[in-house]
């Protein structure tokens, strides 16, 4: 039960997902697609350390995942 459990998650995350970043569109095409430009200021990276949390939160996930997994058989 818990390994069909895991595949489909693991089917969802490696087909689905990536579905999600077709419906994107550039923001403001004609700025350069750069939403934080001179009509709105300074540039404004947005990773300054979110990419190492959502890393850090798969890894947890991950983790939590394979206790289940393995507690289950």
């Amino acid at each position: 039960m818990m390994k069909r459990v895991f595949l489909s998650l693991a089917f969802v995350a490696l087909f689905l997902l990536p579905i999600s970043s077709f419906a994107q569109t550039a923001p403001f095409p004609d700025s350069g697609g750069t939403p934080c430009g001179p009509p709105f200021g300074p540039p404004c990276p947005i990773d300054g350390g979110v990419s190492l949390l959502v890393a850090a939160g798969i890894a947890l996930g991950g983790k939590k995942a394979y206790q289940l997994y393995k507690k289950g058989e």
